[in-house]
């Protein structure tokens, strides 16, 4: 909630890296995303959150000259640890007035969510999640990014499962859904090729054709019924 009141023409992605970052230790717990991935020849990631503006589709790294714009669109990605346990989100969010096509991708990926979180029941597989969002999404002509998927998620931030975000005749359907799984689901969605690419700053992912893209994620919880969304406000 911090974040999005934050949004707006003029803010640059590392203001919202610092309001985001203030908001996370307030509350008593770590960025994840903080130096993460870091080796003895490679830094880690810079900052608090990944903050992707228009065509950028993850990983974008927050900066002081990086302004955002009426009409923009900016996906912002955050993860923290509490008492030991990771949390994972995005949102996509509006800058001011934007165009119909855009308002529509951001509507699209976010159901495509729900949709995900929908199919995520005890007995069913995690591509009943998969092929419940890539339905969502394909139904409106967009494309559903396959380079990059939903996860596992607990003690560590990447854990094990995978959670693509399609299914095809005879892909692996994954493991069966059981009470105490946690995921991470996060959709991410285009309005043209799902193809991707990498900057030169080895992080920030854009689509291939730098057409606009979505990204929406919620970390759940598997229970006896329906699952249960743990990164709620």
């Amino acid at each position: 909630a911090a974040v999005q009141a934050a949004v707006g023409p003029g803010v640059s992605t590392a203001e919202l890296n610092s309001v985001a970052e203030e908001v996370i230790r307030r509350h008593g717990a770590t960025p994840s995303f903080l130096h993460y991935g870091g080796t003895d020849s490679r830094p880690g990631f810079p900052a608090a959150i990944c903050a992707s503006v228009n065509a950028e589709l993850v990983h974008g790294i927050p900066r002081p000259d990086v302004l955002l714009k009426e009409g923009d669109i900016i996906s912002v990605d955050v993860g923290a640890i509490f008492e030991g346990w990771h949390g994972d989100a995005a949102i996509t969010f509006p800058v001011g007035k934007v165009t119909e096509k855009a308002r529509r991708l951001l509507q699209v990926t976010e159901n495509a969510l729900q949709a995900g979180i929908a199919a995520a029941r005890p007995g069913r597989r995690v591509s009943d999640i998969s092929l419940a969002i890539q339905r969502a999404v394909e139904r409106h002509h967009l494309g559903v990014v396959r380079e990059y998927t939903g996860h596992g998620i607990g003690r560590e931030m990447h854990e094990p499962v995978q959670v693509l975000n399609y299914h095809e005749r005879g892909m692996d359907p994954g493991p069966l859904l059981q009470p105490g799984i946690t995921l991470a689901l996060e959709p991410m969605v285009t309005e043209g090729t799902w193809r991707t690419r990498v900057l030169r700053d080895g992080w920030t992912v854009t689509t291939a054709d730098g057409k606009l893209s979505a990204h929406f994620e919620h970390t759940i919880a598997i229970t006896e019924g329906e699952a249960r969304v743990l990164t709620l406000p």
